[in-house]
Parts: structure tokens; C-alpha cells; sequence
């Protein structure tokens, strides 16, 4: 991974912004931009310099992963080192204006950090400047996320020989996970959705005790993360022998993801996407039960930018990984859903998600 060429181009945003520095807290972010990967740290980026603060704990791992910055190991929190170390800069920093990710600061880590700092350093609210760049991957993020894909998408096998009429719910998950492990995955991306019956009406149906009843759909959805990148896919089958009302609606979001991945080229916005299974949807009868955006980015988080949904108007580049997954949702009755991770190539997209979509019958 190029940790120093990520670092050098957030110095040089950081330029154009007028910030003589930025806090970073958020941990993916941290890891995007120098390799660490454990649960404690913050990173200051300055014009000239970075520092990585961690503690004690991490002294090992920090200096096994950390590429790019110096390593600090701080004696009190990692936050309040890193707050010192501004304060002894004073004016070295220039006019002192140090961003914070503000989504990712509580207020009362922003007051411990103020009440820290010398008078001429300013806490400054910055733009989501690390959350930007990873938007677009680069071949290195790609190859991971296509081994996730892989690693993922196998799972589904162990899912079609474990799915059976009273068999619950959650030994299908049980099953996935323990295979997803035994393959090598760090561990899943999200708590795996296995929702059967009636309850395939829930988009978020976490797998319960609930037993798979002698007919209907099952959503499965579910990821894993292989080498820090994440992956997520949804494929629903039905249980028993599917009557035409069921097949009809399986197809129109079979036809709804279709029409959603041909939209995903270079200069399309998010918004388009979610339209074009909007329209097939509605056309289909089914408009008003699809309840949910169209689909996420997926990297380093299973739920990044850019976000694929209405009135989104984030023009899609080269690199960008996001996920495509149109559903319905008929409360009290049943659901279907069908979702792919793309990427964004130089005249359109290549589906990363391998397994096939057309509709599985599995008879008890």
C-alpha cells in the first residue's frame, strides 16, 4: 500500500484548505493512512511532518504496521499526547488552525483537546478529507477487495447445504461464520442476515432462532473482511416450489439489479444508479416496497462512501467500489433481495460478486 503517497496528498489538501494540520481519530482512516490496525492510536498530520500516537500496548504492532509517520508511544491517552505535542509546536504550525473529523470527535473529546492546547493553536472543523480519497481504490485496495468477494461469495455453498425447513435461522449463520473463519477471514464484515418466511419482509433481518419454514424466500446476506477490506453480498432462495406471484417478484429485482449495474459507468451519479432500479420497481408494481438506498461503497468500512440513493449526486470515478442491492419488502408476507460489490472501470463496471443470480429453489 502507498501509506506515503496517501500521506503526502492529504499534506497537500490540507494546503489548499488553509489547515496547518489535521487530528485523525477515526481508526479506518488512520489505518488508510499509515497501515495500523489496532484499536488505539490517533494520528497528526501536519505540512511537514506526521506523528503516530499509540500506547504501551501497541508498541510492538505500531512499529510492525506503522509506515510513513513517526512513532509516538504516549505515557496518558493517545488524544492528550497528541494534544501536548501541538501545544509544544506553538508557532512552527503558521496560523495554528488544526482540523478535527468532526464526525468522529465527541464534544467532550474536542473540549479535553481545546483545553490542552496553547493559545495560538484553533480547532477547526475539516471536511471528510481521508473519507474523500478512499473513495476511489487503487489496484492494491482492488486485489483485496476482489479476495473478500471470493472468500465471501463461497460462503454461499455452505448456506445452500445447510438451508432446510427447521433448521433455524441461526445455525445457518452458525454454519457461514464457522466456515468463513476456517477459510481465513479476519471475521465477518456485519452480524450475517439470514431472514426466512415472513421475516424476509425485514431488510435487516439478523438471523434469529426463528426456524426456515416449509416454503418461502430466505435473504441471505452477509460478508466477510480478508486483510482489513470488506466484503457484501445478498442472494435470496426460496424454499419449497415458488408459485408465479413468488417468481414475479423475484424477477423484477432480479431486473431492478440489472438495470442498477449497466447504469454504474464513469460520470454517472449515485442518484442515477438508484433510479434506474427505482424505475423498473415501479413499472414491476413493486415501487413502494423498495425501502431502502440502492447501495454503499465498501472498503476498509462495509459502509462507506459514496452513498448510492436518491437525490445523490457523488459522480462515480475509476476505483470506486460500491455495493448494488435493490429489494422488496411486502410486510407480514415476504421480501427478496439481490446484491453485487462493482467496481468503476474506465468505460463502466466489472461485478466483482461472482455467484449466479438466478433464482435457487430448494426443496426440503
Amino acid at each position: 500500500m502507498d501509506y506515503r503517497g496517501r500521506l503526502k496528498r492529504l499534506q497537500q489538501a490540507l494546503a489548499l484548505r488553509k489547515l496547518d494540520g489535521l487530528l485523525v481519530t477515526h481508526l479506518p482512516n488512520i489505518h488508510y493512512l499509515c497501515g495500523f490496525t489496532g484499536s488505539t492510536g490517533v494520528l497528526l498530520v501536519t505540512a511537514q511532518k506526521s506523528v503516530f500516537f499509540t500506547d504501551g500496548r501497541y508498541t510492538t504492532q505500531a512499529r510492525d504496521e506503522v509506515i510513513g509517520p513517526r512513532i509516538a508511544i504516549a505515557r496518558k491517552a493517545a488524544l492528550a499526547e497528541a494534544a501536548g505535542w501541538l501545544s509544544a509546536q506553538g508557532r512552527r504550525l503558521g496560523r495554528g488552525r488544526i482540523g478535527i473529523e468532526a464526525e468522529h470527535m465527541t464534544v467532550s473529546e474536542r473540549a479535553r483537546v481545546s483545553a490542552l492546547l496553547s493559545s495560538g493553536v484553533e480547532l477547526k472543523n475539516a471536511p471528510a478529507l481521508v473519507e474523500q480519497a478512499r473513495m476511489a481504490k487503487d489496484r492494491d485496495e482492488i486485489a483485496r477487495l476482489r479476495a473478500s468477494v471470493l472468500l465471501g461469495a463461497s460462503l454461499f455453498d455452505t448456506a445452500l447445504q445447510t438451508i432446510r425447513p427447521g433448521v433455524t435461522e441461526v445455525e445457518v449463520a452458525a454454519e457461514m461464520e464457522y466456515q468463513a473463519r476456517h477459510s481465513g477471514a479476519d471475521q465477518m464484515s456485519f452480524e450475517t442476515i439470514i431472514a426466512s418466511g415472513e421475516r424476509s419482509a425485514l431488510p435487516h433481518g439478523r438471523a434469529s432462532q426463528a426456524a426456515i419454514p416449509a416454503s418461502g424466500f430466505v435473504v441471505c446476506d452477509f460478508g466477510v473482511i480478508l486483510t482489513g477490506y470488506c466484503s457484501d453480498m445478498t442472494r435470496t432462495v426460496y424454499v419449497g416450489r415458488p408459485s408465479e406471484e413468488a417468481r414475479h417478484l423475484y424477477h423484477a429485482v432480479s431486473l431492478a439489479q440489472q438495470s442498477a449495474v449497466e447504469a454504474v459507468k464513469p460520470g454517472v451519479s449515485t442518484g442515477e444508479v438508484d433510479q434506474a432500479a427505482r424505475k423498473v420497481l415501479q413499472k414491476e408494481g413493486f415501487g413502494r416496497y423498495f425501502t431502502h438506498s440502492t447501495g454503499h461503497g465498501v472498503g476498509l468500512e462495509i459502509h462507506e462512501a459514496p452513498r448510492v440513493a436518491r437525490e445523490q449526486n457523488e459522480i462515480l470515478r475509476p476505483g470506486m467500489v460500491i455495493t448494488v442491492e435493490p429489494g422488496v419488502y411486502i410486510p407480514g408476507k415476504w421480501g427478496a433481495r439481490i446484491e453485487d460489490m462493482v467496481v468503476v472501470t474506465e468505460s463502466g463496471c466489472e461485478v466483482l460478486t461472482p455467484t449466479s443470480k438466478d433464482l435457487i429453489a430448494i426443496n426440503g
